[in-house]
């Protein structure tokens, strides 16, 4: 796929070898952007490129959409890369943009999502169901290296999940981000982000159920 981001930062001034600036974190690689090294940003988009489609792209079911968002995401970096402050993720930066320009596309295009949330208020404490099936125990994700057949059934079972639910499978499965990451993205606590991927966990495990497969189809690495 083509796009701008590329062509608009040009060739630029090579101050690191892209061997070396690919070995940088992606705070690094912004500084030395920062700093006048447009080869830093074009490794950055490389290295974010296809996580962050693919997350827009779920989202949004869209290829030509999705493809216009990625890039309003990294024009958007490199707008406000001046600003960018070093204590923060750069990824948790990335995805919260590419959250809400998704969530923009949601309201401009009249979609609803799902209305079903796992996060009802429980008493006067003001916990939720989902911080209270919350631990401490960090799922690492998911392996799929199942069959084809399995694999189809997956996708039909992850587009029942809630919208919430949803949300968190993707930046979890997706764009590979942390619990704490996906907390900050989506300004919910960090045991909230684990509860949502639980449910969405069982739920997908419930569907395959239905569907003829077995629950050891879904396993947790």
């Amino acid at each position: 796929m083509a796009f701008c981001v590329l062509i608009i930062l040009g060739v630029g001034v090579t101050v690191l070898t892209m061997q070396v600036l690919e070995r940088l974190t992606d705070e690094e690689l912004l500084a030395h952007f920062n700093s006048g090294n447009q080869r830093a940003f074009e490794c950055l988009f490389l290295r974010h490129k296809r996580p962050l489609y693919n997350f827009i792209f779920r989202s949004v079911k869209s290829q030509h959409r999705a493809e216009e968002l990625m890039q309003e995401v990294f024009l958007k970096i490199i707008q406000n890369a001046s600003g960018y402050v070093r204590e923060a993720k750069f990824t948790t930066w990335l995805y919260t943009i590419a959250r809400n320009r998704c969530i923009d596309e949601y309201r401009r295009a009249g979609v609803r999502g799902p209305s079903t949330s796992t996060d009802q208020v429980l008493g006067e404490s003001g916990t939720t169901i989902g911080d209270q099936m919350a631990d401490h125990q960090v799922l690492s994700g998911l392996r799929f290296t199942a069959s084809k057949q399995i694999q189809k059934a997956l996708e039909q079972a992850v587009q029942t999940l809630p919208k919430d639910q949803y949300e968190t499978f993707m930046l979890r499965m997706v764009a590979h981000l942390s619990y704490q990451e996906i907390a900050e993205v989506a300004s919910i606590p960090e045991n909230t982000a684990k509860s949502r991927m639980r449910y969405a966990l069982a739920k997908l495990r419930d569907e395959l159920q239905k569907m003829g497969f077995s629950a050891d189809d879904l396993n947790e690495s």
